[in-house]
């Protein structure tokens, strides 16, 4: 039976790697019933970590959805990947998710990661609920963590919980608004009197919590002024208005690993987090009236929805995710994609549980489904009905930052690669794949903007090393191809800077008629990539020549004299030459200009040249030092910066081949909270000692 909007909650589970996302939303699936027994992660058998890859490495890479009913309420569970390369899926689920639940451990700080997710639903106006994981352990620092919390979000927290600890353990916990205490059972809770050593910390909390409540409601501050106290319903009710309008998170704990603390997880996402037929605040552009509209969560209204993730089995086919935003969707709909112009056909329906799938006739507006075959939709595509044209905003993925070179460990793979990496693109957009023709490879890249001087034999591009790493090992076992990664090269380049006069005679006697070219030409630096001009007087040279020693001299661009890179700045001057009116020939006149532009630029002040790349960086400001002298040491320039917040953006510019790894450097130094994109700026004259070990590894490179 299909479920109405205001019996649904879209959650994305979230948080720092290995804080125990995953094994949460096992134990909120058993809880729930959804499930017979809680898998493990360390096993490989949880429901959302079910693809090979997440298996071997024991921890989420994908986004996967889940669904339970609880108390006659649809959760659906988005696990994202915590780890930073990941940053992709983790856009998707936020798109799809009408709220978030953020998973830390108790350790008594904020992670790196927990602090980038809360940032991100303050910014995005996402409701926020925390859960301190890891209550089990010994030192688990409850207090400690709520207080850090604090202090980075000041006037935001509202916990609403008070573990009860035994011998460094939680086994239950004390409910400040219910004002009720718990114990965890083995199949479930026992209620119990509130232990007497927490009963004045819980009134405080209590307390605490009115103001909150008072604080998001003009009529409940009101009362709370007048009479100094709110009821259980009041406070439930402000403190819910407070989530909504993300002004208020509140902290609850339990251990996901040992299931405590987990139905009580489950009541307050029932009770707090936004029905989804509350959300307010999606809009889209009208296309029959060229305007912006607010997209309300009505049944009864045309069909909107958005393709928030695409995943294509090499034997299954092509599954589409999608969140409705207005209306029905039913199997056998005919429905328009605004971003492609066509019209798809709506074949079967799922509600998914991990690999596992549930076949539905509709699916109605706030909830989550899958649909099979689509053929032209893909991630971040509007679906909507074809006589109400609307579009939404695309999802905002961040660009490569990180390049390899990719070939294949086989002869004769390399096209079976590009096939898998491009059909592969359809499921991850944060990844690009590009073939430079400077230096021959293919660059695979993840997250930023060398990619057109860093494309290689080929170049891929990833948000980290990890994410590249995962990319080729998901083309080995999807399709068969092992693909081998190497440090993509830089494209250097030669220039002169000094003017020098060469000739180049070339002079051949055979049987018959023999060649001659003989040419005298001036070469000196010019703006531009290269300039062939004459100025031959008396006929010294036949005018029919000129273009024979022009395409001599270009094709000699390809190979300096310093180190065998590609040429460019150079005017050469055809001054002066003689020629013979028997043996002369077009091909003896290329022979000559390709000695003369040997010999000339090896006398003109050759240099070597590197890219250098324009830098936005954007970095927390107690890195700020730190980063700006990393800058230095890489023979960069910091150029400028503007403060944001908490934040600082610096603008610098660096030698590309001092960037390769400047993504996991960069995280290395702001303990992950750095980030920066980048884009060619120019070519600069590389310092004269360096030149010569660049010069001397090239040597070397040919000669193997």
């Amino acid at each position: 039976m299909s479920i109405s909007g205001e019996n649904i909650r879209n959650i994305a589970v979230i948080g720092h790697g290995g804080e125990g996302k995953t094994t949460l939303c096992e134990a909120m699936l058993f809880c729930a019933g959804a499930i017979d027994r809680m898998g493990r992660t360390d096993d490989g058998t949880t429901t959302t970590d079910f693809d090979e890859l997440e298996k071997a490495r024991k921890s989420s890479v994908f986004l996967s959805c889940a669904n339970l009913t609880w108390k006659g309420v649809k959760i659906n569970l988005l696990d994202l990947p915590g780890f930073y390369d990941f940053e992709g899926e983790r856009s998707e689920g936020l798109q799809a998710a009408g709220g978030a639940l953020l998973v830390i451990g108790a350790g008594g700080n904020v992670p790196v990661g927990a602090e980038s997710v809360i940032d991100y639903c303050l910014k995005m106006k996402k409701p926020l609920i925390i859960f301190i994981n890891g209550m089990d352990k010994e030192n688990a620092d409850y207090a400690g963590t709520v207080a850090a919390l604090r202090e980075k979000y000041p006037g935001k927290l509202a916990p609403i919980q008070l573990p009860i600890m035994e011998n460094g353990k939680m086994q239950g916990c004390v409910n400040a608004i219910r004002e009720k205490a718990f114990l965890f059972r083995q199949n479930g809770t026992e209620e119990i009197p509130v232990p007497q050593n927490l009963a004045a910390q819980m009134q405080t909390m209590r307390e605490s919590l009115m103001e909150t409540a008072a604080e998001n409601d003009e009529t409940l501050l009101d009362k709370y002024f007048d009479e100094g106290a709110l009821t259980k319903e009041e406070i439930i009710h402000g403190i819910r208005l407070g989530i909504a309008s993300v002004n208020t998170i509140p902290v609850m704990a339990g251990s996901a690993l040992f299931n405590r603390g987990v139905i009580n997880l489950l009541n307050e996402i029932v009770t707090y987090m936004p029905q989804a037929n509350e959300r307010v605040n999606t809009l889209a552009e009208d296309l029959s009236a060229d305007k912006v509209v607010t997209i309300l969560p009505e049944e009864n209204a045309p069909f909107a929805a958005q393709a928030f993730r695409t995943t294509v089995d090499p034997f299954s086919g092509k599954t589409t995710y999608l969140k409705i935003f207005r209306g029905v969707l039913r199997s056998g709909d005919t429905v328009f994609n605004p971003n492609k112009n066509e019209e798809e056909r709506i074949g079967q329906i799922f509600f998914v549980r991990g690999k596992k799938t549930e076949s539905v006739s509709e699916a109605l507006a706030g909830d989550i489904c899958a649909v099979t075959k689509l053929s032209v939709t893909g991630t971040g595509d509007t679906l909507c009905a074809p006589g109400a044209k609307v579009k939404f905003t695309p999802i905002h993925f961040p660009r490569p930052t990180f390049f390899m070179a990719i070939g294949a460990e086989k002869k004769g793979e390399e096209d079976k690669i590009f096939g898998a990496l491009n059909k592969m693109k359809e499921e991850d957009l944060t990844f690009s794949v590009e073939k430079n023709a400077e230096t021959g490879e293919i660059l695979l890249g993840g997250q930023g903007s060398f990619q057109h001087i860093l494309l290689g034999r080929l170049l891929l591009g990833g948000q980290g090393e990890t994410h590249v790493e995962l990319l080729a090992k998901r083309v080995k076992t999807r399709y068969g191809a092992d693909v081998k990664l190497t440090q993509p090269k830089i494209p250097y380049r030669e220039t002169i800077r000094g003017t020098a006069e060469a000739e180049g005679k070339y002079k051949k006697q055979t049987g018959g008629h023999g060649q001659y070219g003989h040419v005298k030409i001036r070469f000196e630096p010019s703006e531009n990539e290269f300039e062939f001009a004459e100025e031959v007087v008396g006929g010294a040279v036949p005018k029919s020549y000129f273009p024979a020693v022009e395409k001599g001299l270009r094709e000699c661009l390809c190979k300096g004299p310093l180190a065998l890179y590609p040429v460019t700045g150079v005017k050469a001057v055809l001054f002066d030459g003689s020629y013979h009116e028997v043996d002369s020939s077009e091909a003896a006149f290329k022979a000559a200009a390709a000695i003369a532009f040997r010999e000339g630029l090896k006398n003109a002040k050759p240099v070597l040249l590197e890219p250098y790349s324009k830098l936005k960086i954007a970095v927390k400001n107690d890195y700020l030092g730190d980063v700006m002298g990393d800058i230095n040491k890489r023979r960069g320039r910091i150029m400028g910066t503007a403060s944001e917040g908490d934040k600082t953006i610096v603008l610098a510019e660096a030698p590309q081949a001092e960037l390769l790894n400047y993504t996991t450097d960069l995280r290395s130094i702001t303990r992950g909270s750095g980030k920066f994109v980048a884009e060619l700026l120019d070519y600069e004259e590389v310092p004269r000692e360096l030149a010569e070990k660049i010069a001397a590894a090239r040597a070397a490179e040919k000669q193997e």
